[in-house]
C-alpha cells in the first residue's frame, strides 16, 4: 500500500487526487505562515531588534492564525468540509488536554 493510499484511508478521502489537494493546502498554509513573520516583525520592530518575547508571543498566536488560513485555503481548493472537520477534531483534542479527568 502506497503512502497516498494510506493517507486516503486514514483521512477517509475519495481519491488519491484529493490526497494531493489536501497536501497542497497544508503546504500553502505553511508557506503563508512562514512568509508572514518577516514583514510583520519588520513592521513592528523597524530597528531590526526583535525581543525574545516577541517570538514567543508569535508562536503562541500563530496557532489560531494558522487554523484560519488553513480553512481559507481549504475553501479555495474546494476541500473546506475536510478541513472544517479536521479543525473540529484538532480543537477537541486540544480541549481534552485541559479538562480534568
Amino acid at each position: 500500500m502506497s503512502w497516498a493510499q494510506r493517507l486516503q484511508e486514514r483521512w477517509k478521502l475519495k481519491s488519491a487526487f484529493q490526497v494531493v489537494i489536501v497536501l497542497v493546502v497544508f503546504a500553502c498554509t505553511g508557506f503563508t505562515v512562514l512568509f508572514l513573520k518577516r514583514p510583520l516583525f519588520a513592521y513592528l520592530f523597524p530597528d531590526g531588534v526583535i525581543p525574545a518575547g516577541a517570538s514567543i508571543v508569535y508562536y503562541i498566536l500563530i496557532l489560531p492564525v494558522y487554523n484560519v488560513i488553513l480553512l481559507f485555503y481549504g475553501f479555495v481548493f474546494g476541500q473546506f468540509d475536510f478541513f472544517w472537520n479536521f479543525e473540529k477534531r484538532t480543537l477537541t483534542r486540544i480541549g481534552s488536554l485541559f479538562r480534568k479527568k
